[in-house]
């Protein structure tokens, strides 16, 4: 079965000649598995159009924002009615104060909260903030966490369980990730061992509380509670990266769900409904020390856009008022379980991890716990599978590692048929094995 993807294919020759790569995020560029990227047309509620008019069941999301479908129309109308009083004032608005309540109500963790563009942003500046807070220069982060682009968090481990960050990328200088600690997720003892060690000299520990960048992974209550009583031991500020958890996993995101208050959290996708907005919050005292009301710089022409905090407003006020977890829960289990039946019964080993709307069909025999664990998945597999679902229909993250999500406006027809596409795949790659 093949689809017709002829105008896809001539756009992104169009855009290599244009912008590196062809694309303007290395997530959209199916590296990971092969091919051109389908360039698309538009979207409505569960679905995704390309240039070449396909149809296809969106399980990105924009890869988290579009929870509750893509072009809600009470989401539009926002956006139409803040853009006909201006795009951008550069000066402040109460639309900011209304999300930034709106986003304090949900997270009783954070005080005081700052809004800026993008997720990147949020955590460069929460570090920063952290590191004025503390008067400390080090951070403890965890392989296979991603917390955008900041050049001292764009690092990987080295060869032992604790070790200085190596530079992941090209223009990361040594300099600038030397201060940065990179440990396993989920491993108790080499956070306590390093704390133990160095925690005079810890600013921060960032993470993802529920991490959606290799893979959906969970912590262990271990794992958390050591996180929690370890940092405040040290007086090290805890930070949580919930740039995708953020009102996905629950409207409180995955503090409410674990019943754990970090010191600091970073949001975004969600809180911009589909705009480029994102947000830093924690604690007053912590807080206090970002300018004007103290020392620690940063800024941004865009932060608090009016179409963004119009858009993020509303987004969060339909949460509030009309939550849809219990429903995505629903469809959630009813996907993780089919998927993972579909392959186990045609011999593939797999590992289904799911919060919610969140999850990964890892091919993998053993479960995943941290990157090393993720990092023994099958990608050939997982490329395999990407493209039969695709040539029926369904659209998954183009990555093993990159968590799946679906919204509200999903149904459970919606999901039968992507459980039937995927088992239809899996059983030509068992017939491929034979």
């Amino acid at each position: 079965m093949k689809i017709d993807l002829k105008k896809s294919h001539a756009a992104f020759e169009r855009a290599k000649r244009l912008i590196p790569g062809g694309v303007n995020s290395p997530a959209r560029a199916f590296g990971a598995v092969g091919g051109h990227p389908l360039f698309i047309d538009r979207a409505q509620g569960a679905y995704l159009y390309d240039l070449d008019g396909n149809k296809l069941i969106d399980y990105i999301g924009s890869w988290g924002p579009m929870i509750l479908g893509h072009a809600h129309p009470q989401v539009i109308e926002a956006i139409v009615q803040a853009a006909q009083k201006g795009t951008s004032y550069g000066a402040p608005t109460e639309n900011e104060s209304r999300i930034a309540e709106m986003i304090l109500g949900a997270y009783p963790s954070m005080q005081r909260v700052r809004l800026v563009s993008s997720g990147t942003e949020a955590t460069m500046s929460a570090i920063r903030v952290a590191r004025g807070f503390t008067k400390r220069n080090r951070v403890i982060k965890f392989s296979g966490c991603y917390h955008g682009h900041v050049d001292s968090l764009l690092v990987s481990a080295g060869s032992a369980a604790a070790t200085l960050g190596v530079p992941d990328s090209p223009g990361v200088t040594p300099g600038t990730s030397q201060d940065t600690i990179v440990l396993h997720y989920n491993d108790c003892r080499s956070l306590q061992n390093t704390l133990e060690q160095l925690g005079s000299q810890i600013a921060a520990v960032i993470l993802e509380p529920i991490v959606g960048n290799m893979g959906t992974v969970v912590p262990s209550k271990e794992f958390l509670t050591a996180l929690r009583e370890l940092t405040k031991l040290h007086g090290v500020v805890l930070i949580f990266d919930e740039v995708m958890t953020g009102f996905r996993v629950a409207y409180g995101g995955a503090q409410q769900l674990f019943g754990i208050e970090p010191d600091m959290t970073t949001l975004g996708k969600i809180v911009g409904g589909g705009l480029p907005l994102a947000a830093y919050g924690g604690r007053l005292e912590i807080m206090d020390h970002v300018m004007p009301a103290g020392k620690v710089y940063q800024a941004g022409t865009l932060s608090g856009n009016p179409l963004a905090t119009a858009a993020g407003a509303k987004t969060l006020e339909i949460l509030r008022d009309n939550p849809p977890y219990e429903y995505l829960e629903s469809l959630g289990q009813r996907l993780g379980d089919g998927l993972l039946a579909a392959a186990t019964r045609n011999g593939i080993a797999a590992q289904m991890q799911r919060v919610g709307s969140m999850m990964t069909l890892f091919f993998n025999p053993d479960p995943v716990v941290d990157w090393p664990s993720a990092d023994r998945s099958d990608r050939k597999l997982f490329a395999k599978y990407f493209w039969g679902l695709i040539e029926r229909g369904v659209y998954m993250p183009c990555s093993q590692f990159e968590a799946l999500f679906f919204s509200r406006t999903h149904t459970v027809e919606d999901i039968d048929r992507s459980i039937d596409a995927a088992g239809e795949v899996f059983r030509e790659l068992a017939n491929q094995k034979d």
